[in-house]
C-alpha cells in the first residue's frame, strides 16, 4: 500500500490566518501543513482539502485514478470544489464495508466523537487506519485480528486514542504510526518529534509518500527516562505527557497521604484529574520491589519525596545517628533503587526537583537532603536513556 499525504494539518491549516500565536509564526517552509488529506494507491481520497489536486501533483502523483472520495468529518460551512473527474464525495455509515472496484476494502469504523474513522485494506492485504481530528476509535474488537501496518491519527489531540488501540494490540511493535491533524496547540519542531517518539509515533511533511512493508527504522521510545525540574516547572505534566499513549501505567505516589493538610489533598487531587482514568495508582515508596517485578510501565512521582521517605527510616535528620550508621543505611537504601533501575525491564518515567542553584539551606538536616537528593539524581540519571530538564514549563534534553 502507497500512502500519499497532502496534507497534515488541522481543518485551519497551519499557519491559521491572522493568528499571531508562537507556533503559527514559526510553520514556514516544511512546517506549514495544509488540511489533512490522504490518498491511498492513487485509488481512494480520504477527506477532500481546498487544493487537492495541486497537492497531489506537488507530491508526483494525479487524481485522475481515484475510484472513492471518502469524508471523516461532518461537512460544515460551505462546500469544497470537487475536482473534475473525481466520484461524488461522501460518508459511509458506521460498520459498513465498501469493496471498491480497485480491490481495495474499506469498513467505516465508530468513533467516540463526530466523524468517521476508515480501515482500508489493499488488495495485498495491507491495512490502514484513518482516524478523524479529535476522536477515538468507540469500540474495538477483543482480541484485535492483527496489528494494522499503518494508522494515522490526532496523536497530539487524542493520546487516548493509541492507548486504546495497544490496549487491544490494533497497534503492535512494527505498526507505524503517523500524527496528522496537527494544528497550533502542538508544540513546534524538534519538540513535536521528541514528544512523538516518546509516544512511538512521528509526523512527516506535507506531501510525503509511505509504503507499508518499507523498511523504516521505528521512532526510540526510551525505556528509562528522569523529568528533573524546580517546584512548578511543569515536570510532572511532562513525564505523563510520555505515557498518555500507553493503555496500562502504574502511577507511583510517593507522597502517600497528610491526614488534616487540605492544601496538600488538593494537589493529589489535581494530579488525579489529570492522568487517564485508566491507569493505576500505587501509594507506595517501595519503588525497588515495584521496578523488579514485570508490568505496565511505571511513572514515578517522585524522587524527592521517595528520598524523604528513605531518610525519616533511619532517622537521617539527626546529626548524631547519620554519623552513627544512618549515613550508611541510607546509602544502602539508594544502591538498591539505582540498582533496580539498572535492570528493570519495564518502562519508567520518573520525576524529581533540582536542587542546588538557590539559596543553601540554613540547617544542617536541609543541607543533608539537599546534597543526598543531588546524588541520588545524579545516580539514577546514569542509568537513563533520557534525561530532560523542565523550566518555565520546556523541556531541555540533557541525554537521548
Amino acid at each position: 500500500m502507497e500512502l500519499t499525504l497532502l496534507g497534515t494539518g488541522a481543518p485551519g491549516g497551519l499557519p491559521r490566518p491572522d493568528c499571531p500565536c508562537a507556533v503559527c509564526a514559526t510553520a514556514r517552509g516544511g512546517s506549514a501543513r495544509a488540511t489533512t488529506a490522504l490518498l491511498v494507491d492513487d485509488a481512494v481520497l480520504l477527506d477532500l482539502t481546498p487544493g487537492a489536486a495541486l497537492a497531489a501533483a506537488r507530491a508526483g502523483h494525479s487524481l485522475a485514478g481515484v475510484r472513492q472520495v471518502l469524508l471523516t468529518r461532518p461537512q460544515n460551512g460551505p462546500a469544497v470544489e470537487l475536482p473534475p473527474g473525481l466520484p461524488r464525495a461522501g460518508r459511509v455509515p458506521d460498520g459498513q464495508v465498501l469493496t471498491l472496484i480497485s480491490g481495495h476494502r474499506v469498513r467505516a469504523v465508530p468513533m467516540d466523537a463526530p466523524g468517521t474513522g476508515y480501515e482500508v485494506t489493499s488488495p495485498t492485504g495491507d491495512r490502514l487506519l484513518y482516524l478523524p481530528q479529535g476522536a477515538a476509535p468507540a469500540g474495538l474488537a477483543e482480541p484485535f485480528p492483527e496489528p494494522y501496518d499503518l494508522v494515522v491519527g490526532d496523536v497530539v489531540g487524542r493520546p487516548d486514542a493509541l492507548a486504546r488501540l495497544r490496549a487491544v494490540d490494533a497497534v503492535g511493535p512494527a505498526t507505524e504510526v503517523v500524527a496528522v491533524h496537527l494544528d497550533h496547540d502542538a508544540p513546534p519542531g524538534a519538540e513535536l518529534d521528541r514528544r512523538l517518539a516518546a509516544a512511538g509515533a512521528r509526523a512527516v511533511p506535507d506531501g510525503t509518500t509511505l509504503v507499508t512493508g518499507e523498511y523504516l527504522p521505528l521512532p526510540a521510545v526510551p525505556r528509562r527516562t528522569l523529568v528533573t525540574g524546580g517546584a512548578r516547572s511543569g515536570k510532572s505534566v511532562e513525564a505523563e505527557l510520555r505515557l498518555e499513549t500507553f493503555p496500562d501505567v502504574v502511577y507511583v505516589a510517593t507522597g502517600g497521604r497528610r491526614d488534616g493538610d487540605g492544601e496538600w489533598a488538593a494537589r493529589i487531587g489535581l494530579h488525579r484529574e489529570r492522568r487517564p482514568s485508566a491507569w493505576r495508582t500505587e501509594e507506595t515508596c517501595e519503588v525497588a520491589e515495584l521496578l523488579r517485578a514485570d508490568g505496565p510501565p511505571l511513572l514515578i512521582d517522585c524522587l524527592s519525596l521517595w528520598l524523604t521517605d528513605a531518610m525519616d527510616r533511619v532517622d537521617a535528620w539527626d546529626d548524631g545517628r547519620w554519623a552513627d550508621g544512618g549515613e550508611k543505611a541510607l546509602r544502602a537504601r539508594v544502591a538498591e533503587l539505582v540498582a533496580a533501575v539498572r535492570e528493570t525491564s519495564r518502562t519508567v518515567v520518573a520525576v524529581t526537583n533540582e536542587v542546588g542553584s538557590g539559596v543553601v539551606p540554613a540547617t544542617a538536616a536541609g543541607r543533608r537532603f539537599r546534597d543526598e537528593l543531588g546524588r541520588l539524581n545524579a545516580a539514577f540519571a546514569a542509568e537513563c536513556e533520557t534525561v530532560l530538564l523542565v523550566v518555565a514549563g520546556l523541556p531541555v534534553v540533557l541525554r537521548g
